[in-house]
This record gives structure tokens, sequence and C-alpha cells, in this order.
């Protein structure tokens, strides 16, 4: 067995990391050491002073969900809740152009109430109307969407893609260890399924980003399967554009746990920019940990703060309501050194 300072060299090095070198790492190096490590594989990929941010929107278009997971303050069962009319959508979508947004992240729940029908003439009302990016339907959306629907999921991403959509976000992944999966979340996908979405779409040409939920039931090792998945289907498709670390917040939700601490967040932030050689961008979860821990992200790692996030309602039902404008947002990167760049889905400087 590699000795701790073995471990550090060779992520001193830049090389691969397997899971349990990883996680011993996780476990045994203090924070700073961490810190260290993941700021140099940060410039080793990114050399240049620069973060990112993207200005876009959350439009929840449904909140009727019938996945009833634990840590979802959102939504609603079927019967109750809402699904957005089109005259809502286009204002939501004519403001977000209007404060310079490029994009629209189009989320809801598993509404058993709508059929394909629905997402493709959403996707297509969009398109005539406006000129916006549509990063839109987690893979469970899509899982689900193909199981009411008949078809493939390939088929489904196929509709969709042809209908209007132009790359997938990462959401509902939380942990891809299905033995947690079906305690936090146990209607929702399996861990297989919710990498096959994300295999079939980059194999059609859409990129994605890809997230993980800890902070709930999950222990450090199920933290690091996780990644593994991630890396490997990263070697396999490279689509991923980015990954997004954030902690679960469990107020006015069905597991009772205390939350994450700062430094717990950044420690698992660090780990992640090690660990995942083969995805170029960290993103900094300032709408779960508040501008300070965000600001100290671009420290541990992370070379991307993310949405400005004109409207958020799925963590701000959690009892977390950080909100910060676009101004405010350049203003915490400018003040911890870097230089401040707009961004598209792709990672492209605006």
């Amino acid at each position: 067995m590699k000795t701790l300072h073995r471990l550090i060299e060779k992520a001193d090095r830049h090389q691969r990391l397997e899971k349990n070198e990883a996680l011993r790492l996780y476990r045994e190096a203090d924070f700073l050491t961490l810190a260290r490590l993941a700021n140099q594989r940060r410039f080793f990929l990114h050399p240049e002073p620069v973060v990112t941010y993207v200005v876009d929107r959350n439009i929840n278009y449904t909140n009727v969900c019938v996945s009833g997971c634990r840590f979802c303050a959102f939504f609603e069962p079927p019967g109750k809740g809402y699904v957005i009319s089109r005259q809502a959508l286009h204002e939501k979508i004519r403001e977000t152009l209007d404060l310079g947004g490029t994009q629209i992240l189009l989320q809801g729940g598993m509404n058993p109430d709508l059929d394909l029908d629905y997402y493709t003439d959403l996707l297509r009302d969009i398109k005539k109307n406006f000129d916006i990016h549509i990063h839109g339907f987690s893979p469970p959306e899509i899982d689900f969407i193909a199981k009411t629907s008949g078809l493939s999921i390939a088929e489904t991403i196929a509709v969709l893609k042809e209908s209007g959509l132009s790359s997938i976000p990462g959401g509902g992944a939380e942990i891809l260890c299905d033995e947690i999966r079906q305690q936090v979340s146990p209607n929702k996908c399996l861990s297989s399924q919710w990498l096959e979405v994300m295999r079939q779409a980059h194999l059609q040409g859409l990129r994605s980003s890809a997230t993980m939920m800890f902070g709930h039931l999950e222990e450090d090792v199920h933290i690091f399967e996780h990644m593994d998945k991630i890396r490997s289907l990263q070697d396999e498709t490279k689509g991923f554009t980015a990954f997004i670390p954030w902690t679960f917040q469990p107020d006015n939700t069905k597991i009772p746990v205390k939350k994450k601490t700062g430094a717990e967040y950044l420690r698992v932030l660090a780990m992640s920019r090690i660990f995942l050689d083969n995805v170029d961008n960290i993103q900094a979860s300032w709408v779960t940990q508040g501008d300070k821990i965000a600001q100290t992200a671009l420290f541990f790692g992370a070379n991307d703060l993310g949405s400005t996030m004109i409207e958020e309602n799925v963590v701000a039902s959690a009892g977390v309501d950080f909100m910060l404008p676009r101004e405010e947002l350049v203003r915490l990167i400018q003040t911890a050194g870097f230089e401040p760049h707009q961004r598209d889905c792709y990672y492209n400087l605006i």
C-alpha cells in the first residue's frame, strides 16, 4: 500500500489516482494539502487566472412529481402543483434575455400528466419565439419521458434534440450508488440509467454537466464511487463539460441530518478537482454555500461560479436563499484576485 506521502507526490505529478487512493488521500491528507493539490491541478488545466460564470435562469416548468425524493421540499403530488403557462414562460425568458442571459435551465418533476408531445411542443415554442440556448431535462426526467412514451432513451433524446434541446443538466444524480439512491429517491432512475441517458446524449452530440449531492445518507466511499463512474463515462464519451458537487440542504425535507460545514464541502470539492482529471471545469456552488465559501472554493480547485440564477426554486424550498446579482458575482471573483468572464453553456467566453 502506498504511503500518504507517495499519494501526495502522485497527485503533485498530475498522475491519475485510483478510487481507493483518492479515498485515502481524502481521509488522511490535511485540509491545506488538499487545497494546494487542487489549486495546482486547476492552474495546470487553466493557466489563466480566469473565473467564469453564466447568466441564465432556472425555469421549473412543473413541480408535480411522482418520484417522492426524501430530500426534495419543492415537489407536489399529482392533483396539486402547477404546469407553467406559455405566457409565464415567455415572460421569464424575455426577462432573462433583457438581463443579458444566454440560456435557460429547464427542469421539472416526473409529471405523469405530461406526454412526449408536451415536451416537443414546449421546446419548439421556445425556439420559435426566442434565440436562446435550452439546457434542459435532467436524466431522471428523460428516463421517465422515455418510459411513459414507450421509446428507448436514445429515441427520446433524438426527438427532444430535433425539437430544440441543446444540452442536458447533470441533475438527479444525487449519489450514483443504488443502495443510497433507493433510500433517498426510491422512484427515480437507477445509477446505470442515469449514466445511460448521459451516454446516449453524448453519442448524439449533446454536451452535459454532472452533479453530486452529498451530505445525506452516503458514506465517503460512495462519494468516490460516484466520481469514479463519472470519470469512466467521461473517458468513454468526453461529453461532460463540468462537475458540480453540492451539499444536501436538510431543512423542510424528510432526511433529518446535520448540514455539512463549509470545510467539509471544500474537502470534497478539492478532491473532485484532483480525481476528475478528464473533466475540464469544476463549479463552486454559491447557491448552497453562500458567497464567502464560494469565493474560498476558487482556491480549492473551482474555476467556475456557475449561474447568476435569476430564479431558483428547488434549493430555496429547502430554506436556503442565497441570491447574487451579476454585479456581486463579478465583485466576488475580482476581490479574490481573478478575472471574471461570462461564458456560454460550452464554456466559451462571451
